[in-house]
């Protein structure tokens, strides 16, 4: 029986899941004949788990999904032109250790937030940081840096950090050329130094003229599109889609 001193201590060190498992474990009628060694790896297996599934909770909490609960297995591949091997290769995150981009493109209601969301929920299980994030709110967040602090420099910096940025609505809206300049320096810090997915309605042809034009707009384009792997999230419009099969 583990003494209430020693339960202070291990709680002091953080590490009250070894608690648990004992306790857990002592219910156990055999546990008292297995060995040190055996007890002592079960209980650092339980404590591994335990701190494992308290980090990735962590993580996808702070990652603030649209679709939280998106999973690449429940993903639909009938009907849609998704190729399932490439999905299911990028769900690894091999793309994240090579700082690889992904640009998903479609129609509306075609499902990109959704296979984005599945992927950053996977990059999360790896232990990545994680954000997702639309651009029009991303360029609120920079006016109201801009108007309290004069500068977007601790923007740039906590954007820049995560190892799989996801930016949703991408080019939806309209630039103004100090967006335009923000978005510059954000790609220019994550470019070969971590990965981002972009989901859009736009092709890339599309982009140059949506970054406002002009040397910039080259910029952008050169640090997303020469590391980055299309795909296309087809024409069906899986709203209605997972709407019929609700019903």
């Amino acid at each position: 029986m583990i003494n209430d001193e020693t339960k202070k201590k291990l709680r002091e060190l953080k590490l009250s899941e070894l608690i648990n498992a004992y306790e857990i474990y002592s219910k156990n009628t055999d546990w008292s004949e297995l060995p040190f060694e055996q007890k002592f790896q079960m209980m650092a297996d339980y404590l591994y788990q335990e701190k494992y599934n308290n980090s990735v909770k962590i993580l996808m909490a702070k990652a603030k999904f649209r679709i939280p609960k998106a999973e690449v297995t429940s993903l639909v591949y009938e009907g849609r032109g998704i190729d399932r091997n490439l999905i299911t290769e990028l769900s690894t995150c091999q793309f994240i250790s090579s700082n690889t981009n992904i640009v998903f493109q479609g129609f509306t209601g075609s499902g990109k937030t959704y296979l984005a969301c599945a992927l950053g929920r996977q990059a999360c299980k790896q232990r990545y940081s994680t954000k997702y994030i639309r651009l029009p709110d991303l360029l609120v967040e920079h006016d109201e840096e801009k108007i309290q602090r004069g500068n977007a420099k601790r923007l740039l910096k906590k954007y820049g950090s995560y190892g799989l940025l996801i930016i949703d609505e991408w080019l939806m809206d309209d630039i103004s050329d100090e967006e335009q300049h923000f978005i510059f320096e954000l790609i220019e810090r994550r470019h070969d130094e971590a990965s981002t997915i972009f989901c859009t309605q736009y092709k890339k042809e599309d982009w140059h003229s949506r970054l406002g034009g002009g040397v910039h707009a080259d910029a952008i384009l050169d640090r997303i599109v020469h590391n980055a792997i299309f795909v296309e999230t087809g024409s069906m419009n899986m709203r209605e889609f997972c709407a019929k099969m609700h019903k």
